[in-house]
């Protein structure tokens, strides 16, 4: 089949490859000449694990191109997917000036029975709106072209993206159209019949389960951030409350780790979009509130503790801060704890030594060079100081040589945030250590 994806972001990117690997012809379309032209030398603007290789496998064998003209993009095209940034606005809810934006180029240049999809992430009523926009521009070309939109949500996570899409939990399609939903079937028919599940719903219940999806896993989050801090304050471990409660199978042991909170594209943005979806109906979502509540202090929870334990002037003291993405196997810095915990630092007085593996660049952009040194290597953030903190739970940082770390530190204090280490076993190594939700060796 022919596609066009509009959006060369992270969503757009990874569907439009996906697509394409499975058989489909794909157009992505992006307004953003620096970017085109990247993908169309072989470079890819974002870090997913694999997706270089899979883009240039499918441009390679003819399935997959870039263009920077939407109009080029739609002709002769039967599915047209959204796939465009919405961005959180000042009161909380998705701007949705990119997708109506798109929504009237479709208008403009569809010459021919089109689905449109919205890929992006959007509130309720979306594609009526979507609907109208197309409508309004068909009726200013003054012609009569048949089309329908379509909600088709995401579920793809940064760092397992292309997996996610190969293999998904589930397929969601919301439509009111039975030929739409055939047609939407059959697309992901090489996905389906491999055994994974698709559900057509309405358009208002696929709107709303990508909310709520998010939702619910951020709830898990907050959750159990909150039990961590009853741990350290009553000597219990996290880390056994963890398995005790992912053993009950109505319950799951997925999203239970302890840790500095939730960051990244989606889950910041989702939660306080859906919270204002139901300020709009009257429906005050209390839950989703503290979540968000417990989250913001769970991102400072870190510093909370550098602080306590050196004081609030911090000048003239040093600081390796190991992992800068909001969670491994990312560049995405978005909402990631690091920012706020680096800059805590820095207002305080201290000096920052920061090593990720790929996201260092993404850092420079946000946080500067003042005060912060990016090095290649984690050890060489080590040395001669006072501290070390954890922020990102990347595997390096996992099979790290402990006594090696120790020789370099000036004092060997680690303050874990992704509990990569057994206190027990990091006090005996002569360490002292703080982590989320267990008993402190300070």
């Amino acid at each position: 089949m022919d596609i066009c994806v509009i959006g060369t972001g992270y969503v757009g990117l990874v569907l439009g490859t996906c697509l394409s690997d499975i058989g489909h012809y794909v157009t992505c379309v992006d307004i953003d000449e620096s970017k085109i032209s990247l993908l169309k030398n072989g470079q890819v603007p974002i870090y997913e694990p694999d997706l270089e290789e899979l883009i240039r496998k499918n441009v390679d064998n003819g399935k997959l191109q870039f263009s920077t003209s939407i109009q080029e993009g739609l002709k002769g095209k039967l599915f047209s997917f959204i796939a465009v940034g919405t961005p959180q606005g000042e009161d909380g809810s998705a701007d949705l000036t990119h997708v109506l934006s798109v929504a009237k180029q479709i208008g403009k240049y569809i010459d021919d029975y089109t689905i449109v999809i919205d890929k992006s992430t959007v509130p309720i009523g979306t594609a009526a709106k979507v609907k109208e926009v197309i409508a309004e521009q068909l009726r200013k070309r003054g012609i009569a072209i048949s089309f329908d939109v379509v909600s088709n949500p995401e579920f793809l996570r940064e760092g397992s993206a292309i997996k996610d899409f190969m293999e998904p939990d589930r397929i969601v399609i919301g439509t009111d159209n039975i030929r739409t939903g055939v047609l939407m079937k059959e697309l992901y028919r090489p996905i389906t019949e491999q055994g994974y599940p698709l559900f057509s719903m309405s358009i208002p219940s696929a709107e709303l389960t990508k909310y709520a999806n998010n939702a619910m896993l951020a709830t898990r989050i907050s959750f159990m951030n909150e039990i961590a801090g009853l741990c350290e304050a009553t000597g219990a471990n996290i880390e056994e409350v963890k398995i005790g409660v992912g053993s009950d199978k109505r319950i799951g042991g997925a999203f239970l780790n302890a840790g500095l909170g939730y960051g990244g594209s989606c889950f910041p943005k989702d939660v306080k979009a859906i919270i204002k979806t139901g300020s709009e109906y009257q429906i005050d979502l209390q839950i989703l509130k503290a979540v968000e509540n417990v989250n913001k202090r769970q991102k400072k929870k870190l510093l909370d503790k550098v602080v306590a334990y050196y004081g609030e002037n911090l000048s003239g003291r040093k600081f390796a801060v190991w992992g800068l993405a909001f969670k491994p196997e990312t560049d995405d810095m978005r909402e990631a704890p690091s920012i706020e915990t680096i800059k805590g630092l820095i207002q305080r007085g201290a000096i920052v030594y920061a090593h990720d593996p790929v996201a260092m660049e993404n850092a420079k952009r946000i946080l500067g060079t003042e005060k912060i040194i990016y090095v290649d290597d984690p050890y060489q953030a080590l040395q001669d100081v006072d501290g070390l903190l954890i922020i990102t739970e990347w595997t390096q940082y996992k099979n790290i040589d402990l006594n090696k770390m120790k020789e370099l530190m000036k004092t060997p204090a680690i303050f874990d945030g992704r509990n990569l280490f057994d206190p027990a076993a990091m006090s005996n190594a002569g360490f002292l250590y703080s982590s989320i939700g267990r008993n402190d060796a300070l």
